[in-house]
């Protein structure tokens, strides 16, 4: 159903002419109202303008007394608005933000509609807004990441503390193997790469920012099988095939972490994709496991003890040296 919003700065208007503007109201929502019965009518405290689009609205300030013409206090949100963070502005930037996935750098209005949901009037403006502040730039097929959204990534994972002491080992790592050496964290079922090193180049997509699932990758299933929340946040979540080694069972992914929390050591055997494997290790003490590293090659061509022993060895070091910054107070 439409909606009308009438929005105006009221308390500037609101003084001796009480009266005059109650009936202005008034007269104005009778009209609407004789004209457009179906529609229901609102108010907003803002500049004066009018919005006719029920989707496209943003909260009301208050509903309007068509018998009194006064403005009544705020609704209260409904308990499905607040489960549903995507109904407020906050929660459609970041949708809009989190359709670019890395599969497609330009995107138009229509793909934007299309993963976020949203009208295309909705995105319209917000992406107009968000070129304003650089967290998105126009491009000829449509929109693309802006390079505020680049410097604000970087200067997130440059903070990470985890991140700041693994640097020079995983660089040390990478030149001992000659493998692509990666450290990662959780983010719910999926693994955050916050760097890779590498010493030739590689076919591998992952790259630094980039999520993968954490259950086809020795990366999550490092950092799962020592931390129980992440492990039944994986085992809950969709486990679809990837390839012929991928496990979708959560009994057998379950037996698979029991197995990794004896050895310590966690193997991709192309299960994310045919054509690549990985050795991983996790980072951390037991009840504070804070990422993995791992080392990532060619099927057929890894060097499966090099490999392992060289993570191990590389994960124990980083543990020691992220908690050192911890403790003369670098910032985490």
């Amino acid at each position: 159903m439409d909606v009308i919003l009438l929005t105006r700065n009221y308390s500037a208007l609101i003084s001796d002419n009480t009266r005059v503007l109650k009936a202005i109201l008034q007269r104005t929502v009778d009209t609407v109202h004789n004209k457009c019965p179906q529609w229901k009518v609102a108010a907003m405290s803002s500049d004066l303008k009018l919005v006719t689009s029920g989707t496209e609205a943003e909260p009301a300030e208050g509903l309007l007394n068509r018998s009194a013409g006064l403005i009544t206090s705020r609704p209260t949100p409904r308990a499905s608005d607040r489960r549903n963070p995507e109904r407020t502005v906050l929660g459609r930037i970041a949708s809009i933000m989190e359709a670019f996935d890395g599969s497609q750098q330009v995107l138009g209005l229509g793909d934007l509609s299309e993963r976020t949901g949203l009208p295309k009037s909705t995105l319209h403006r917000l992406a107009d807004q968000l070129c304003q502040v650089r967290w998105m730039t126009r491009d000829a097929g449509g929109y693309r990441l802006g390079m505020r959204m680049f410097e604000l990534g970087n200067l997130a994972i440059e903070e990470n503390t985890l991140h700041e002491a693994a640097l020079p080992h995983l660089q040390a790592l990478a030149v001992k193997t000659g493998m692509s050496a990666h450290l990662g964290i959780l983010d719910g079922a999926e693994v955050i790469h916050l760097d890779k090193v590498t010493t030739e180049p590689t076919r591998l997509a992952a790259r630094r920012g980039s999520r993968l699932p954490a259950y086809c990758t020795a990366l999550g299933k490092a950092i799962a099988a020592f931390d129980d929340d992440a492990m039944r946040t994986i085992l809950s979540s969709a486990m679809p095939r990837r390839t012929a080694n991928t496990i979708t069972e959560p009994f057998t992914l379950r037996a698979e972490l029991s197995k990794i929390r004896a050895t310590g050591v966690a193997f991709d055997r192309s299960e994310m994709n045919d054509d690549i494997v990985c050795v991983a290790a996790p980072i951390g003490q037991p009840g504070d496991t804070l990422g993995a590293v791992s080392l990532t090659g060619v099927a057929g061509r890894m060097r499966w003890n090099l490999a392992t022993d060289a993570v191990l060895t590389t994960a124990s070091i980083i543990s020691n040296a992220t908690y050192r910054h911890r403790k003369v107070g670098v910032r985490l």
